[in-house]
């Protein structure tokens, strides 16, 4: 047997070590992430609180957003930490944790999104439907179908990933464990592992985005019998604004995961896992809600009922 030693801490050596450079990301991050917590936490609350707001299409949404704040929160606040100290190491534990849910949200995202799509898809299609189409025994199923999806994806990959050897090196080239940056330090055989995360990545990408595909082409067919110029214009710039932040989210899954290991480049694939992992969870509030009439109606009924307790309080 070789002499070799088991790695127990790894380390993210993130974007940089320039601290100028450090203090800046650290402030950019630490913004960007305020304003996915609020605005996710935000949608989630008005959800819950709006009574006109209770339907599947806006459970789905309150649902979308409570995973963008979790799936940034696993992230993000490590990120931060390390920008601001020398110390950037992370343990065996801490590193599968932090990949398994990361994985878990990641995933379960991108069924969300497909579920969405449908959602949208009956209720465009046929309206007078919606509410027998998607009552509570269609769209709780489909949401506990996607953690459950997301779940079982993360279980494989990393108990797939932790059960490899890694003696060479204990630094990871990223700013979280992610699976391509562990496997590229590993010192056992990964290719089981890379077709393990090419399949069921693929996988999961094909069945989703064909859903989405398929969902958005019928909603198109209805947006073109539409009579009104004006609902067609409404429907078709909803519409769009969706298939932006979708295309946004797969195409960039797409590119980290579904490819060969060769074609593995650290410094470049770090910027890009930035996109779904903390810039998207940003973005979704803004795509899915604040170009929506009934969340902006719901968001001035919030804003006016403080403003009027705010009179009452103050007058006293």
């Amino acid at each position: 047997m070789k002499n070799v030693t088991e790695v127990t801490i790894f380390v993210l050596t993130g974007f940089t070590d320039k601290l100028e450079l450090q203090f800046i990301l650290f402030l950019l991050f630490l913004a960007v992430y305020l304003f996915t917590l609020v605005g996710n936490l935000g949608i989630v609350v008005l959800v819950m609180g709006d009574s006109r707001l209770h339907n599947p299409m806006y459970y789905f949404l309150s649902v979308l957003s409570s995973v963008d704040a979790c799936f940034s929160s696993v992230i993000t606040p490590n990120m931060l930490v390390d920008f601001m100290s020398k110390n950037k190491a992370i343990s065996l534990l801490g590193c599968a944790t932090q990949m398994f849910l990361a994985v878990t949200f990641g995933t379960t995202e991108c069924f969300l999104l497909a579920a969405m799509a449908y959602d949208r898809y009956v209720a465009i299609y046929n309206p007078l439907l919606y509410s027998v189409s998607m009552s509570a025994r269609v769209y709780v199923p489909l949401i506990i179908a996607s953690y459950v999806g997301g779940i079982l994806h993360a279980s494989i990959h990393t108990v797939a990933t932790f059960s490899l050897s890694f003696c060479a090196s204990n630094e990871i080239r990223h700013v979280f464990c992610d699976i391509p940056p562990l496997l590229a330090i590993s010192c056992s055989d990964t290719h089981t592992n890379q077709l393990l995360l090419f399949y069921f990545v693929g996988s999961i990408e094909i069945v989703t985005i064909l859903v989405i595909l398929i969902s958005y082409g019928f909603i198109l067919l209805a947006i073109l019998r539409m009579r009104s110029a004006e609902g067609r214009r409404k429907v078709f710039s909803t519409c769009g604004s969706h298939l932006t932040g979708v295309s946004i989210c797969h195409g960039t899954i797409l590119f980290m995961y579904v490819r060969p290991s060769s074609n593995y480049a650290l410094d470049h694939d770090m910027i890009v896992s930035i996109f779904y992992t903390i810039i998207i969870p940003m973005l979704n509030p803004i795509i899915y809600s604040l170009r929506n009439k009934d969340v902006k109606e719901a968001m001035k009924r919030v804003v006016g009922k403080n403003g009027c307790i705010n009179k009452v309080y103050f007058s006293h």
